[in-house]
């Protein structure tokens, strides 16, 4: 068994080139192999978002708090609140964030395939993030 406090976990701020605004990233689950589940406690900023990206094993946003919004690609921007689950498939391109106007949290959880559980793309434009 091994117990990481709350507290004691390094929270990182959200690389700007796979983030629009200000992120913090505080791992939850980085379980050794064989296990190859991930997960994140993911805190936005107003304003702050994702790039696009994929998942090759899908992957599950948990909100805890605040407002903010998801989108496929190809579909509408849609708002997600406390208590939503969000299931986006493998290999699906989506970004997520906060609305322009609220914060939001969020637990992220994917696996990993090969050792690598999200594929980065191009950064949501200001013109799609505020359709």
């Amino acid at each position: 068994m091994e117990i990481k406090r709350n507290g004691t976990r390094q929270v990182n701020k959200g690389p700007a080139d796979y983030f629009a605004g200000n992120v913090k990233i505080e791992p939850v689950i980085e379980a050794a192999d064989p296990a190859r589940v991930r997960a994140a406690t993911v805190t936005f900023e107003a304003g702050a978002r994702t790039a696009w990206h994929t998942h090759p094993l899908g992957q599950t946003l948990i909100v805890t708090a605040g407002l903010g919004w998801a989108q496929t690609e190809g579909g509408a921007v849609e708002e997600i609140k406390p208590g939503d689950v969000v299931w986006f498939a493998p290999g699906e391109k989506h970004w997520h964030g906060a609305s322009a106007s609220s914060a939001m949290t969020h637990i992220a959880i994917q696996e990993a395939l090969d050792g690598k559980a999200v594929d980065w793309l191009e950064q949501v434009s200001d013109a799609q993030y505020r359709k």
